[in-house]
């Protein structure tokens, strides 16, 4: 007689990141059935899972009463929200969803609202005596003229809520900033910061009340299409690199437990160098993995697979069992209609 396959639907299941789940599900040794919604029918054909279904917008009414009913009606066992929209949608119906017999792992909803909001974040890890470059909120025209004043040329803006560099503008003219920010009617949703360096880092963590289980650092080496944004900032990694940093180990338990000394769930913090070497985080991409995360998992680090072992298995001799366990110099190369090659700086001759 076979095992009882585990079931696990993961959202937005056509975009870069979830199929990137998806796969490091398959590379564990787990038997389990894949299901996958998204909202986008386009997308929902990339979509590598065993059962595919369109779904509601986050902002539909409808999508809370269709997702539960999607999951008792499938016995769903477990729910992984993969977007930034994803995981709020999920955090706000966990109780609900876990009434269902189906299991979630994610930060405190408290905890979600701060991170997922440059701002809060921001002023969270400043009163916490964290360094971070200095945001000014733009609420309207005035602001964004004290802005240039306080940061001049070297001005970076972008919106406090959103993935992918969304809204983001480097070292624009005061009209050009102006016009975008009029256009998109993101008055009350933009911050304005002094501009860093261009060296960017990303520490994914995982934690279990209060425990620090698995965590790594990974150092973007360029962005993908950077020549298709304004900002050159795209959110998509096109090379990336592993890194093993104590010191960015203890920076990121720092801002992740500014808002919870006991934290669970998945935490992905990303930091920007300053001018003097310094990393500064910039933003917590909260209760989900960064889009590459397979990297790590072909790499032999499978956080997914690790979360899945907690969650129905145990975690009590799990404490600091994956503290940056790849080797540095592992390189992710992406690009677009092809699969990513993992490769080394070894191996290239650098």
């Amino acid at each position: 007689m076979r095992d009882i396959e585990r079931k696990i639907l993961t959202l937005s299941a056509g975009g870069p990141a979830s199929i990137g789940y998806t796969r490091s599900i398959r590379l564990s040794n787990l038997r389990v059935i894949v299901y996958g919604l998204d909202s986008d029918k386009y997308n929902l054909m990339r979509a590598e899972t065993d059962v595919k279904a369109v779904c509601p917008r986050h902002s539909d009414a409808n999508f809370d009463d269709f997702l539960l009913k999607y999951i008792e009606k499938f016995s769903i066992d477990f729910i992984h929200a993969q977007s930034e929209s994803d995981v709020f949608a999920v955090g706000r119906l966990k109780f609900k969803i876990e009434s269902l017999g189906c299991k979630v792992f994610l930060p405190s909803l408290e905890e979600i609202k701060i991170f997922r909001d440059k701002w809060k974040s921001y002023s969270l890890w400043l009163e916490a005596g964290i360094k971070v470059p200095k945001n000014i909120y733009i609420n309207n025209v005035e602001d964004l003229e004290s802005a240039f004043q306080v940061f001049g040329a070297d001005i970076w803006i972008r919106e406090t809520i959103g993935a992918a560099g969304k809204g983001s503008l480097s070292r624009p003219k005061f009209e050009e900033a102006l016009a975008q920010i009029s256009n998109d009617n993101s008055w009350g949703k933009v911050v304005a910061a002094e501009h860093l360096s261009r060296d960017t880092v990303t520490w994914q963590s995982i934690w279990w009340e209060g425990d620090l289980i698995a965590c790594q650092g990974r150092r973007r080496l360029n962005w993908a299409f950077s020549n298709r944004a304004q900002s050159g900032v795209t959110g998509l990694t096109g090379v990336g690199e592993t890194l093993s940093d104590p010191y960015l180990d203890e920076l990121s338990s720092k801002c992740v437990k500014a808002a919870n000394e006991e934290p669970h769930g998945i935490y992905s913090v990303d930091f920007t160098y300053d001018l003097h070497g310094t990393p500064n985080p910039t933003e917590i991409n909260i209760g989900k993995f960064f889009t590459t995360h397979e990297f790590f998992s072909q790499a032999g680090l499978n956080m997914p697979a690790i979360v899945q072992d907690l969650v129905f298995g145990s975690h009590r001799n799990h404490k600091n069992s994956w503290i940056n366990p790849l080797e540095d110099g592992l390189l992710w190369i992406r690009g677009i209609d092809c699969l990513p090659i993992l490769t080394s700086r070894k191996d290239l001759g650098l």
